[in-house]
C-alpha cells in the first residue's frame, strides 16, 4: 500500500523533505483532500483544483513565508491554506468562527497579504518588493494572478511600473481563460493566440520591460519546479506564463467550469452536484432582475445592459443570451463599466449597469464625477448589497448606502421585495432625469406570483405598512420582512421608507409628529447609511424624539451563513423583537 505523502505534512518545511519524484503523489492527495472537504462544507472549487501544482511547487522552491507569496482575489488558494498549517482546521473553512475563505494576514503568516477581490496582487508585491530593496533585505516576492485579473487596469498599472524597478519581483500569469464566468476582451484574445502559436509570446510583457517566459503547462510540476528555480536567479520584474484547467482532476468541474466554480454540495465520488428541494420556491432578486431587464429591454430600444465580469452571478446573462448585441460583460473593469455607462447615457441610451454593492466601491471616482457630478441618467443596480454570507468582509455590501448617500444628484431605492424591485426597473427607463442606485440582497424574495403588471414608483415616497402605537419602526430594503415577522404580536408602526435619498420628509414629518420613539433598520452600516440621513432629519428639523439605529456595527463582519451573522448584529427576527419589544 502506497504512503499517505499529505497525513504527514503541515507546513512547507515539511514539504520541501519530499524528493521531487514524489510532488505528483502530493497533488493527486491535495486535490483529494480539497474536494471531499468542499463537497460536504460547500466554497470555491475549481480555481483551487487548477493550482495544486503551481502551490506545491511554489511552496517547494520558495522559502516561504520569508519569501513572500500572494494569491490575487484568493480563490485559488485553498491547497495554499492545507500546506500552511491549517491543514486540520480546513474543514471551518467559510464557516462562522472558522478561517476564512480567502488569504488574511492575521490568520497566517503565510498570507502575505488580504486579498478577495481581484487585481492587487502585482501592486502589493511590487509594494513588498520595494520595501525588501530599501531595507537591504535578499528575498523574493511572488505575485499569482489569473487571465481573468491581469485584464483588470489596476493590474496594468503595477506592471508598468514594475517594468521601470530593478527590485526582485515574479508576477506568475495562470491562464486558463475563466474567471467566474469565460474570460473576455482583446488580452484574453492575445493569450489564446499564444498558446496556440499563432502569436508572438513577449510583445506584451516585453514591452514593459518585464521578462518574460513560457507559456508552459501549469500541471507538469517537474517543468513548474525547473523553471521557478531558474527565475529565481533572474535578476529584476519577470513573469511566468503557466497554462492551466480550472476545475482540474474533477471531471465535471473541468467541462463545467462555470457553475463548479463554487457549485455548493457534491458528491465527491461521482462529482455531481446534490439536487436541492425541487418545491417551488420565490426567486433569487438577480433572477429578478435579469428577466425585468429582458422584458423592459424588448420594449425599450435603448435600454443596455452592462457587467464588470459577472454576467452569471448577476443574471445579466438571460440579456446577454436574448438581446447580446445589447448587453455587454467588460471584464474585471468596474471603473470602466461605469464610466462606459456614463457614455452611452449621453447619447441616450439607459445604461442598467449591474456591480455588486462591494465592487461599485472600486469606482467610486467614476460614479461621482463621471456620473453623478454630469447628471447622467445611469441605473446602477447592486446585487449582493447587506451581508452576504461565507465570502466575509471582502464581499458584505454594507457600505452602499453610506458612501453613496454624500453624492449630489444621485437617488437612492432599495425595494423591499421582488414586485419592488421589477417596478423601479420600469420606472427609471420612462424618463428619469438623474442617475439611481437600486440595492438588492444576495438570494431569494419573498413571493412566488412576482411578476405582475408594472407600475410606476413616485420617487421619493415611503409607505406605512402597519399602523401601531407609541412606537414607529422605519426600514429600508428588504430587511423590513425580518421586521415584519418580529412585529407581528406588537402594536408597533411600520414604515418602510424606500428611497434613503431622497428621503421622503412629508412622511418623516407625519411620523415625528405622532411616535415619541422611532427606530431605523438598515441592512448596512449604521455610521452614515439610512439611519444617519433620518437623524439628521431630525437635526435639521429640531425634533427631539428618542431615535435608536440598528444595522451592522461599526466593525468588519467576518464569515458565516446569513442567518448566523444577522443574529450576530441583532438584525435577525427575535433580536428585533426583543429589542423592539423593551425600547
Amino acid at each position: 500500500m502506497q504512503k499517505q505523502l499529505l497525513t504527514h505534512i503541515n507546513s512547507p518545511k515539511e514539504l520541501r523533505l519530499l524528493k521531487e519524484d514524489e510532488l505528483p503523489q502530493l497533488a493527486q492527495e491535495l486535490r483529494e483532500f480539497i474536494i471531499n472537504i468542499v463537497a460536504t462544507k460547500e466554497g470555491h472549487l475549481g480555481a483551487s483544483l487548477g493550482v495544486v501544482e503551481l502551490t506545491i511547487a511554489l511552496h517547494y522552491v520558495f522559502n516561504t513565508p520569508e519569501d513572500l507569496l500572494i494569491w490575487d482575489v484568493g480563490h485559488q488558494a485553498y491547497g495554499h491554506k492545507i500546506l500552511t498549517n491549517r491543514k486540520n482546521i480546513f474543514d471551518t473553512n467559510r464557516q462562522l468562527g472558522g478561517i476564512s475563505g480567502f488569504p488574511k494576514r492575521d490568520e497566517s503568516d503565510y498570507d502575505a497579504f488580504g486579498v478577495g477581490h481581484s487585481s492587487t496582487s502585482i501592486s502589493a508585491a511590487l509594494g513588498m518588493a520595494i520595501a525588501s530593496k530599501l531595507k537591504g533585505e535578499d528575498k523574493h516576492h511572488i505575485a499569482v494572478i489569473g487571465d481573468a485579473s491581469i485584464a483588470s487596469g489596476m493590474a496594468f498599472e503595477g506592471l508598468n511600473h514594475a517594468g521601470v524597478t530593478d527590485v526582485n519581483l515574479l508576477v506568475i500569469l495562470n491562464d486558463n481563460a475563466i474567471g467566474i464566468d469565460p474570460s473576455v476582451g482583446a488580452l484574453k484574445q492575445y493569450l489564446t493566440n499564444v498558446k496556440k502559436g499563432t502569436q508572438r509570446r513577449n510583445n506584451i510583457i516585453e514591452a514593459l520591460n518585464i521578462d518574460y517566459s513560457g507559456p508552459i503547462d501549469g500541471h507538469d510540476i517537474h517543468k513548474i519546479i525547473s523553471e521557478l528555480e531558474r527565475l529565481k536567479t533572474v535578476k529584476g520584474p519577470k513573469l511566468l506564463h503557466i497554462i492551466t484547467t480550472k476545475g482540474k482532476g474533477l471531471k465535471q468541474a473541468e467541462e463545467d467550469q462555470v457553475k463548479y466554480h463554487a457549485p455548493g454540495k457534491f458528491d465527491s465520488l461521482t462529482g455531481e452536484i446534490i439536487a436541492k428541494s425541487t418545491s417551488e420556491l420565490p426567486p433569487k432578486y438577480q433572477d429578478v432582475f435579469g428577466q425585468t431587464i429582458v422584458e423592459l429591454a424588448k420594449q425599450n430600444e435603448n435600454i443596455v445592459g452592462i457587467t464588470p465580469a459577472m454576467p452569471t452571478g448577476s443574471s445579466l446573462k438571460f440579456m446577454m443570451d436574448e438581446i447580446p448585441e445589447r448587453a455587454f460583460d467588460v471584464g474585471i473593469a468596474e471603473q470602466h463599466a461605469v464610466t462606459l455607462a456614463a457614455g452611452m447615457a449621453t447619447q441616450g441610451l439607459i445604461p442598467f449597469c449591474n456591480i455588486y454593492s462591494t465592487f461599485l466601491q472600486r469606482a467610486y471616482d467614476q460614479v461621482i464625477h463621471d456620473v453623478a457630478l454630469q447628471k447622467l441618467p445611469v441605473v446602477f443596480c447592486l446585487d449582493r448589497a447587506g451581508l452576504v454570507g461565507e465570502d466575509g468582509a471582502t464581499h458584505h455590501g454594507i457600505f452602499d448606502l453610506a458612501y453613496l448617500r454624500c453624492i449630489p444628484n444621485l437617488i437612492i431605492f432599495a425595494p423591499r421585495n421582488e414586485e419592488d424591485l421589477r417596478n423601479i426597473m420600469y420606472t427609471t427607463q420612462i424618463g428619469l432625469q438623474n442617475p439611481i442606485a437600486i440595492r438588492y440582497p444576495r438570494g431569494r424574495g419573498v413571493s412566488l406570483n412576482w411578476k405582475q403588471p408594472f407600475s410606476k414608483i413616485e420617487i421619493g415616497t415611503g409607505i406605512q405598512l402597519k399602523k401601531g402605537k407609541n412606537l414607529a419602526i422605519l426600514s429600508i430594503g428588504a430587511i423590513a420582512i425580518n421586521v415584519v415577522d418580529a412585529i407581528t404580536d406588537l402594536d408597533i408602526s411600520h414604515y418602510d421608507m424606500r428611497f434613503v435619498k431622497p428621503l421622503d420628509e412629508k412622511l418623516l414629518h407625519k411620523i415625528f409628529k405622532n411616535y415619541n420613539k422611532i427606530i431605523t433598520v438598515e441592512n448596512g452600516t449604521i455610521k452614515g447609511g439610512f439611519g444617519s440621513a433620518v437623524l439628521e432629519f431630525a437635526s435639521e428639523n429640531k425634533y427631539n424624539n428618542t431615535i435608536k439605529t440598528l444595522g451592522v456595527p461599526d466593525n468588519f463582519i467576518e464569515h458565516g451563513k446569513v442567518d448566523e451573522l444577522q443574529k450576530l448584529v441583532g438584525l435577525d427576527v427575535e433580536s428585533l423583537f426583543h429589542f423592539f419589544n423593551y425600547f
